[in-house]
């Protein structure tokens, strides 16, 4: 007999739509399968070899983040196939900040009507955000909540595991006075920071389809840009040069995530006008009229990611990443004092 219950579909919940998610989420789901995988979704976990060749001491890292009120956007706008890569991003971005290659990854998905259709359209994104990680996605659920929240409307959450040999673990332990810091371009707001955003500019419908000359492009648009993911790229950097710390630019902004990266007695001296800030930043500091240490301590404000490296690879670092094409600029050096961020 094929499950199916009448009484819980009449009390919000349909189990057959659920079949149906899995069913049309399967083939996004199969693009992210890595050489570990060695089972698919539809059990009840996901299972995952690891290969631990040239590795002396295996580390796990873990990370979980979710994608915030950037929902209300995609929401508003009815597209939901790049909030996923937000959720991806969000973890995968911070466990590469000590070195970690990302394995796989789960979400969580809670939805106040399951529509099929659009909880496979959200697994795509989350796919896609998988794919530019390079791990696998290995499995997630997906909740039907009647009552806890309007039929419309969702939330989603991930989990990423990565790898990392104990001896290449970035810490703040090299950094000295006198490195360099690099900055690696954001692609917008990415995903912090929109509880402000959203009362800035009162967001509703119509406001997020109007065109914005600034932007060159529709408010909506310019808000949704997925996330970056920065995980190859620095892979890469860590594989060609020796970085002593990396920072994952997220809510809080520089003033807030730049000095979890640096020991003791270090600050960061940041040069203005280094980087190109996005227009974006410059709409919403005008329109809400926000004090410039504000915008640093709540936004990217252009920069996803910073980096830090002996002076004398600064270059290099700079010429790598850009061949593996990011954006990516000296902002400033480390210097003495416990000052945290300061701005020259």
């Amino acid at each position: 007999m094929k499950s199916y219950s009448e009484s819980y579909k009449a009390a919000g919940v349909d189990v057959t739509a659920g079949y149906e998610s899995v069913r049309l989420m399967k083939k996004d789901v199969e693009r992210t399968q890595t050489a570990g995988c060695i089972s698919g979704i539809g059990g009840f976990g996901g299972l995952f070899q690891l290969d631990l060749s040239g590795m002396k001491e295996p580390v796990l890292v873990s990370g979980t983040d979710g994608v915030g009120t950037k929902l209300k956007i995609a929401m508003l706008m009815n597209r939901n196939d790049t909030i996923g890569i937000d959720c991806v991003a969000m973890c995968v971005n911070d466990i590469i900040c000590c070195g970690a290659k990302p394995l796989y990854f789960l979400d969580y998905i809670a939805i106040g009507k399951n529509v099929p259709e659009k909880v496979a359209e959200i697994v795509k994104g989350v796919a896609d955000g998988c794919v530019m990680a390079g791990c696998a996605l290995v499995g997630g659920e997906t909740a039907e909540h009647p009552g806890m929240m309007p039929e419309d409307e969702y939330d989603i959450a991930g989990y990423s595991t990565g790898i990392v040999d104990k001896s290449k673990i970035i810490d703040n332990t090299q950094i000295k006075a006198g490195d360099a810091i690099i900055g690696i371009a954001s692609s917008g707001v990415h995903s912090n920071g929109f509880s402000l955003v959203r009362k800035v500019f009162n967001i509703n419908d119509q406001k997020l389809k109007s065109f914005v000359p600034e932007l060159g492009q529709s408010l909506g648009d310019a808000l949704l840009t997925p996330t970056r993911i920065y995980v190859k790229p620095v892979l890469e950097l860590i594989s060609k040069v020796t970085v002593k710390g990396v920072s994952h630019i997220t809510g809080g902004g520089f003033y807030e995530n730049i000095p979890r990266m640096l020991p003791d007695g270090i600050s960061a001296k940041i040069a203005k006008g280094s980087w190109t800030i996005p227009p974006i930043f410059a709409l919403l500091q005008k329109e809400g009229g926000i004090s410039e240490h504000d915008m640093f301590n709540t936004f990217n404000m252009g920069v996803g990611m910073a980096v830090v490296v002996d002076k004398a690879d600064a270059d290099k670092a700079v010429e790598i990443l850009k061949a593996n094409g990011e954006q990516a600029f000296i902002i400033g050096e480390t210097v003495s004092g416990d000052d945290g961020v300061v701005f020259a």
